[in-house]
């Protein structure tokens, strides 16, 4: 049994009556005045109810990334390289951000344990993946310079500048690699996208040189034009969510070296209000040597 669809005017209807046959069979399908060349369209492309829909293969994503254009295939190289370029940043800085945070944890102990900054200074390098210790060494360093370890400091403001400037090249180094991070959490979208622009106009262009209006035509090349942009968003939200977290860490060690520098300057500062002066025969052999550069 086969069924033809007709569309007809309201005003031709009586002009077609309905033919009966036993193998054919004519519907009559009536339009609206004004049917619009759009629902003409809809009605072309459309798929005839009788044919079974065709069984989705498990392997229909790697079927679909073979059968990619040349510029397909290079953008799914490119997210490629960027996805294993940022799990490789965000596992390297996930583990070196946690033995940083335990050997912090550590050296602050230890600090707040002993009474002498010498005692710490012989063990400081024992905790040195800790950006703390970076700045007790400047600080100490500067604090030796100025009164040989001994006493009040001459130059407070000279130990709060080191403390900073230790606290920042300390910060700058865990920073290492995270624009990378950034570029590709904000860049991979915009990479897919170009890919599945390119498909979608490569597939309309091949639809007009064949001349097959049909959806099942152009299905094929739009579905393998949206991979690229699946890819995409699959590489930029792991990097995105991976910088915010990394981010944030590097927020808490920043607060952390500051903290910390405020707590040695006090500890100085106290310490040398406890110990005696120096007596005067010995205050040329305590005085400190100029720096040099």
């Amino acid at each position: 049994m086969h069924a033809i669809k007709i569309f007809l005017e309201p005003s031709h209807i009586h002009a077609y009556p309905p033919l009966l046959s036993p193998r054919l069979t004519i519907e009559l399908m009536i339009l609206p005045p004004l049917a619009s060349p759009l629902t003409l369209a809809l009605f072309f492309f459309q798929e005839d109810a009788t044919v079974p829909p065709v069984a989705a293969s498990s392997n229909a994503i790697m079927e679909m990334v073979r059968n990619s254009g040349p510029i397909a295939f290079a953008v799914l190289i490119i997210l490629l390289i960027a996805s294993i370029f940022s799990w490789a940043i965000m596992l390297s800085k996930w583990r070196r951000f946690g033995r940083a945070r335990r050997q912090s944890q550590s050296f602050l102990r230890a600090f707040r344990k002993s009474g002498r900054l010498s005692e710490i200074a012989s063990v400081a390098s024992n905790y040195q993946p800790s950006p703390l210790v970076s700045v007790f060494n400047e600080i100490n360093d500067e604090y030796q310079r100025q009164s040989g370890g001994r006493g009040t400091p001459r130059n407070p403001i000279a130990l709060e500048r080191a403390a900073q400037t230790a606290s920042s090249e300390a910060l700058t180094a865990m920073e290492t690699h995270m624009t990378w991070l950034a570029t590709i959490a904000n860049g991979a979208t915009f990479v897919g996208l170009f890919g599945t622009v390119w498909g979608i106009i490569d597939a309309f262009h091949g639809l007009g040189t064949t001349g097959a209006a049909t959806l099942r035509s152009v299905a094929p090349g739009i579905s393998e034009a949206l991979i690229t942009t699946a890819a995409g968003l699959a590489v930029a939200i792991p990097a995105l969510v991976g910088y915010n977290q990394l981010t944030a860490q590097l927020r808490d060690f920043a607060s952390r070296m500051d903290d910390f520098g405020r707590e040695l300057l006090n500890a100085i500062e106290n310490a040398a209000l406890l110990t005696p002066p120096p007596p005067p025969d010995n205050l040329a052999a305590t005085q400190p040597r100029p720096r040099t550069f």
